[in-house]
């Protein structure tokens, strides 16, 4: 008999860490954010709190939270890109913004398709939000339309209801983040570009929300092949001012 009361409680912390992986997992929760209170907890999970506590305890121990005394606990990063030695190469390597681009591509495509496929009314709702608050922003600096814009093409990927692809964007966060605000820095100021990159958007936008898949992918392949395009393109025409005022100068 005592046997049995030790292992049922031990049954209901594993149930408890096993639902709160879940939410992590799919996004509901998300890496760094405040677990919500011990009270909260337990009214939505329907537990009592010494499980709910056990089942905390279970996923500290396996580093899925991770608690800070007086602030409460965290979630915790699942996958991260390694801040030291691999993170000074992307940064330092201007080249890497086209292989991060490209990897962009590849991504973004499928992950609007599917966004176009199960995405449910909720995530509709939340696209549309982040769309219309990157629309509205005219006024905006670089780095807040850069964070808006990034924060639209992650709420087309959550929509994606495929937790690996979100949680492999989401690992690549500093660097995709960095990636926008290289192309907004570069594109947002000239209007052409600017007016492109708003229509490559609202294509993206309605395809979406009109469920249409294939229109999706292809709208989110062209649109991040074609901010690629452009930043070569602007790369290629500073080069050749540079040496032409170079020449200017006599040094060639």
């Amino acid at each position: 008999m005592h046997a049995e009361n030790e292992a049922k409680p031990r049954q209901v912390a594993d149930e408890v860490a096993e639902r709160i992986e879940r939410l992590i997992l799919d996004g509901v929760l998300k890496a760094g954010q405040a677990l919500p209170s011990e009270r909260r907890l337990t009214e939505k999970l329907g537990v009592s709190r010494t499980a709910l506590r056990e089942g905390l305890k279970l996923l500290r121990a396996r580093e899925i939270i991770h608690t800070s005394q007086g602030k409460g606990s965290f979630v915790a990063r699942i996958s991260k890109v390694d801040a030291g030695p691999l993170m000074h190469l992307f940064n330092s390597q201007p080249r890497t913004l086209y292989d991060l681009l490209e990897v962009r591509s590849l991504l973004e495509a499928d992950s609007a398709r599917l966004a176009a496929l199960r995405g449910t009314e909720a995530d509709f709702i939340m696209i549309r939000r982040r769309y219309d608050e990157m629309v509205n922003a005219r006024a905006a600096d670089t780095a807040t339309h850069a964070h808006l814009d990034h924060a639209f093409h992650l709420a087309i990927c959550e929509a994606s209801h495929n937790p690996v692809l979100v949680h492999t964007l989401q690992s690549l966060n500093d660097l995709m983040l960095g990636s926008v605000f290289a192309c907004v820095n570069n594109l947002y100021h000239r209007e052409p570009e600017k007016r492109q990159i708003d229509k490559q958007h609202a294509r993206l936008f309605n395809a979406v929300i009109g469920r249409l898949p294939e229109q999706a992918r292809r709208a989110a392949a062209d649109h991040v092949d074609s901010v690629r395009q452009n930043l070569a393109e602007i790369e290629q025409e500073e080069q050749r001012l540079v040496r032409a005022t170079l020449r200017l100068e006599g040094w060639t």
